[in-house]
């Protein structure tokens, strides 16, 4: 699990349930159902770390202000 901050909410125009993680800019994901929205999102977290990492950029330290449980 993560300790990035997630907003999780219902697209109508998508019909999906979408994850954005504010603290990592550009990062997000989709699912059929919350949990697979949060799930997929974990994994976009755990890839966009990665590139930051080859790439030399700065992670953010997860601020934890509001957190999934």
């Amino acid at each position: 699990m993560t300790k990035y901050e997630m907003i999780i909410y219902w697209s109508e125009e998508d019909q999906a349930y979408i994850a954005e993680v504010p603290e990592l800019a550009g990062c997000m994901a989709d699912g059929n159902s919350y949990q697979e929205a949060v799930r997929n999102a974990e994994q976009v977290i755990a890839e966009w770390i990665e590139t930051a990492v080859e790439l030399g950029r700065p992670i953010p330290e997860p601020k934890g202000r509001l957190l999934y449980a």
